[in-house]
């Protein structure tokens, strides 16, 4: 059987070699996967109501599922949610959500939801060391201590689906539920000064003062009236015995 050429051979190891780098070539990165596409995000959702309201019912929605939320704008809520699989793994999953006025009216909103997925897992390190005695010469005795830490694997942004359509529905039913208020219009309220003379000039509105006294006070002014009252029935009395008496005249036959 005649032997294959040896140009023959390495021809055929090149096309081996431009076939395999060409298998790892052809797998993308993730984020050349993004389209960018201009239509309806499945991270959004339109609706009829203000941004404050908007993002007060996230808050609701996320604080009713056990996210711990944290202090953010208006516009903006931050939660975070631990989970835990099995012994030696650990998740967290992270919720951002940003609300930005509508584009149709000025009464709705658009909420943007994101969710990151982190995960971790338990590894153990072993540490020794030896501890030297003087007095047993060059003896050694190793110590070795274990020590356990959670280490990052990985961290992924959820996909989109029905774990975002779950969580706008209960925004939904938060902002259908929870009663809202609505502003007065400014051309509704009509105020009117009063007249300054009506509250001067008017007996019903003038306050009648009361005089609060306490029986030793009380006592004192009936003393006081009494001494009065007889001073002023002294004075006639005084009076008349102050008057001269008039000269008497004799008539004469």
């Amino acid at each position: 059987m005649p032997m294959p050429s040896l140009r023959l051979v390495f021809a055929s190891l090149g096309l081996i070699s431009l076939a395999a780098c060409g298998g790892r070539g052809s797998v993308a990165p993730s984020y050349q996967q993004e389209l960018f596409n201009t239509g309806a995000s499945p991270f959004a959702r339109n609706f009829d109501a203000t941004v404050n309201e908007t993002c007060e019912a996230a808050r609701r929605a996320l604080l009713s599922q056990g996210f711990l939320t944290t202090m953010g704008q208006p516009d903006t809520v931050d939660a975070t949610k631990n989970f835990q699989p099995s012994a030696e793994t650990h998740v967290v999953v992270s919720f951002h959500v940003v609300c930005t006025p509508g584009e149709n009216a000025t009464n709705q909103s658009i909420a943007y939801v994101n969710a990151v997925q982190d995960g971790y897992a338990l590894k153990k390190s072993d540490t020794s060391a030896s501890v030297g005695l003087s007095v047993l010469g060059s003896l050694s005795l190793p110590i070795r201590s274990n020590s356990d830490a959670m280490v990052k694997i990985s961290s992924e942004t959820v996909p989109a689906g029905k774990f975002y359509d779950r969580f706008f529905n209960l925004m939904g039913h938060y902002l259908n539920t929870v009663p809202r208020s609505a502003p007065v219009a400014a051309d509704e309220v009509k105020s009117k000064p009063l007249v300054p003379s009506l509250i001067v000039s008017s007996p019903e509105l003038t306050p009648t003062p009361i005089v609060v006294q306490t029986p030793s006070a009380a006592t004192a002014i009936q003393a006081s009236d009494a001494v009065a009252a007889g001073a002023a029935s002294d004075v006639p009395a005084a009076a008349a015995a102050a008057t001269p008496a008039a000269p008497r005249t004799t008539a004469t036959q």
